[in-house]
């Protein structure tokens, strides 16, 4: 599996932004998942939904209610919509897959797959 997130930019403070990751090969079976590494700081969890229908989403307590994962399996593709976004949000955003769902390895980062990151700057 082969990942590529697409969507960052530089935005203003209160802007939205939807970032994309595009999978290879049979991402239905894979839960994905967002994560966030800042300058000077450690990668942290931001989001996270189930494969195939994502009936399940996790987020972290920090964007939820303004941040919004989704997926449509038939583009192998996940989304996270950002609203409201703020200078803290600024971070290299990263989209990851793995099979299951274990909200301790999702916090912790315990992914099988990674892509490369997209960079969200937001300015106050």
């Amino acid at each position: 599996v082969q990942l590529q997130a697409s969507g960052g930019g530089s935005v203003q403070a209160g802007d939205s932004l939807n970032l994309s990751c595009v999978g290879s090969g049979r991402t239905t079976d894979y839960t994905m998942s967002w994560y966030r590494q800042a300058p000077g700081k450690e990668r942290e969890f931001v989001a996270a939904i189930s494969w195939w229908t994502g009936s399940l989403t996790l987020y972290s307590d920090t964007v939820k209610g303004r941040f919004t994962v989704s997926r449509d399996s038939a583009k192998n593709t996940a989304y996270l919509q950002m609203n409201n976004l703020q200078p803290e949000d600024t971070a290299v955003y990263y989209c990851a897959a793995a099979l299951g769902w274990s909200q301790s390895e999702l916090r912790r980062g315990g992914m099988d797959y990674w892509g490369k990151g997209t960079q969200v700057t937001v300015s106050s």
